[in-house]
């Protein structure tokens, strides 16, 4: 099966620095990958390339065999949404006003969203367990809450990648792991393909079926949890000791710090 989003040689650099170089990268049908990487190290400027926000400077990538660069801003939102790491919103929108606001790569350019629309956004509310909050105001959300929105609304494009930037930032332990079950739920149930950057290095290695380590702005090891988060790999991308066991429960890889 032909992946859904390829990556062959992309680099891109800002000014005359480069901040990726060289990245080879396939991302499959249904699959939830993780990106990790230190501060510095690519991961959000790699999510705006695969978005196409930004335009690399080398290689190409590729949606579903077809150029992103052919492609027009409509054209990849509906194969694209991302969620990015800050969402601001001026005015003081309902949740299900900002639903139904990734509905607009199936609208015209004067078109009111329909019957149709509304379903499609009441049912991505229903999958992120956010119904309820359809009649409030984005302003009065958790963080958690609101995390759950903005990926309700991304589904509402009816995308077949969802792209997450630090998804979990500033949230506590029990929101964390709601938002990795939630999106790793809808990538085996809805087989979205979701590509999170994170620095929860545990969560990734519980959730992820793949991981991509990056660092400066190169890939330094891609695989299996397994395979990729080994004391050699973290203490060289991090530059700090760890300690790698594994999980009882999971069996996954397991991190902690060392003083």
């Amino acid at each position: 099966m032909e992946p859904v989003l390829t990556l062959k040689n992309v680099g891109f650099r800002y000014g005359m620095a480069w901040a990726l170089r060289g990245i080879d990268l396939e991302v499959n049908e249904g699959e939830l990958l993780g990106i990790l990487g230190p501060n510095g190290s690519g991961k959000s400027t790699l999510l705006k390339l695969m978005d196409g926000i930004l335009v690399p400077d080398e290689g190409k990538i590729l949606v579903r065999g077809k150029a992103l660069s052919s492609l027009g801003r409509t054209s990849v939102a509906r194969e694209i949404a991302m969620v990015s790491q800050e969402n601001y919103f001026r005015f003081e929108f309902s949740v299900l006003e900002v639903v139904l606001m990734g509905r607009f790569p199936h609208l015209g350019r004067f078109q009111f969203e329909g019957p149709k629309d509304l379903d499609i956004a009441l049912n991505a509310l229903k999958a992120t367990h956010a119904l309820d909050l359809a009649e409030r105001s984005i302003h009065g959300l958790s963080g958690g809450e609101k995390q759950r929105v903005l990926i309700a609304r991304a589904l509402a494009q009816e995308p077949g990648v969802v792209l997450l930037d630090e998804p979990t930032s500033f949230l506590d332990l029990k929101y964390k792991r709601e938002i990795f079950g939630l999106v790793s739920s809808l990538s085996a149930d809805k087989g979205i393909s979701v590509v999170v950057v994170s620095h929860d290095i545990d969560l990734v290695s519980q959730y992820c079926k793949r991981i991509v380590m990056l660092r400066g702005g190169i890939v330094h090891d891609s695989g299996e949890p397994a395979e990729v988060l080994t004391r050699t790999n973290i203490e060289a991308v991090y530059d700090c000791p760890v300690l790698v066991d594994n999980n009882p429960v999971t069996g996954k890889p397991r991190i902690t710090l060392l003083g």
